[in-house]
């Protein structure tokens, strides 16, 4: 009997191991870690939109802009005197949409992409070059089936600059703004932006996935460091740093392009695309344009890869999993 249920056991560790390291469990930790790092960050977010499109010569033509918002703390100030605190968490719920399929699958594509095809050295090393493909295809690839989030995400946290311009609001909640883009532009709009969306995506996860790992390898490299917070943390700040640099002009062209309005046919009043809106962006506003909301951009990628990855390590830790 007690064999019996030595077996029984044995068997059931062995399936909760099996588990804890298999897709299913590496989708449902990443999902819950980004949702832990929106919450925390969203509203840099919202105020990084905002400064992204202050300015916007193209959308003053359109009489939808007005007097430009005064940096990062002014912009913040002003959302909560005009449109309340609450409101910096405008948004939150397609974000929060975006991340069940965003960053599930990108964690999922990198880690399966990192064991069967772009595999690791024999000596355990990853060198630059396979992180970074990896990271890239797994970004593109993820950014492509969210993309109908992140466009209601970035309309929705526009609506109350429309309210205060005295526009009329364009969207009432996340299911509406699904419903108000679908019908202007149909399947097609709903992956409006796509391109920059998905030149954004190749663009932070290099500056995430695969600096996260080579920072995170980098410092195991040393007998100082062990696997745990401490090198997390600083693996996370690393990571946030290089996907701000990487990642503002593609953010700032992929915000002005699906936050501006459309026609009948779903296309863009103000840029033709992804080329045009950069040539219109330094053309009227000079180079640095492109920067625009880099100093929230980074102060909001910087605790979000932290929250996110010490979230992401500890919880599988916990669950007795592999590291990342």
């Amino acid at each position: 009997m007690y064999e019996a249920l030595s077996t029984r056991m044995a068997g059931s560790e062995l399936a909760r191991n099996k588990w804890v390291d298999s897709v299913s469990c590496n989708y449902v930790v990443a999902v819950i870690s980004a949702a832990h790092s929106e919450l925390v960050t969203f509203p840099l977010d919202l105020i990084k939109t905002r400064l992204q499109v202050q300015g916007e010569v193209a959308a003053a033509k359109e009489g939808v802009s007005v007097a430009p918002y005064k940096g990062l703390f002014g912009t913040g100030k002003e959302i909560v005197q005009e449109e309340g605190f609450f409101r910096l968490w405008r948004g939150l719920t397609p974000a929060i949409y975006r991340h069940v399929v965003y960053s599930g699958v990108r964690i999922v594509i990198y880690q399966q992409l990192r064991t069967y095809v772009l595999k690791t050295e024999s000596d355990g090393s990853y060198p630059l070059w396979k992180s970074g493909t990896n990271a890239v295809i797994s970004g593109v690839c993820a950014q492509f089936l969210a993309n109908p989030t992140d466009l209601v995400k970035i309309h929705m946290q526009m609506e109350g600059k429309r309210r205060l311009l005295g526009l009329p609001l364009r969207v009432r909640s996340p299911k509406h703004a699904f419903q108000v883009i679908f019908t202007a532009g149909g399947i097609k709009g709903l992956w409006a932006g796509t391109i920059p969306n998905m030149q954004r995506a190749a663009a932070v996860n290099l500056g995430d996935l695969a600096a996260y790992d080579k920072a995170k390898r980098f410092f195991l490299s040393f007998p100082l460091f062990t696997d745990n917070i401490i090198t997390h943390t600083l693996a996370s700040l690393v990571a946030g740093l290089v996907s701000a640099i990487m990642t503002t002009p593609f953010d700032t062209i992929r915000t002005r392009l699906m936050n501006q309005p459309i026609d009948d046919q779903g296309r863009g009043l103000l840029y033709k695309g992804t080329t045009d809106c950069f040539i219109q962006s330094i053309r009227n506003e000079g180079l640095l344009a492109l920067y625009k909301g880099f100093v929230p951009l980074w102060l909001r990628l910087g605790p979000w890869a932290l929250v996110f990855w010490v979230s992401f390590e500890n919880i599988k830790k916990l669950l007795g999993a592999t590291a990342f």
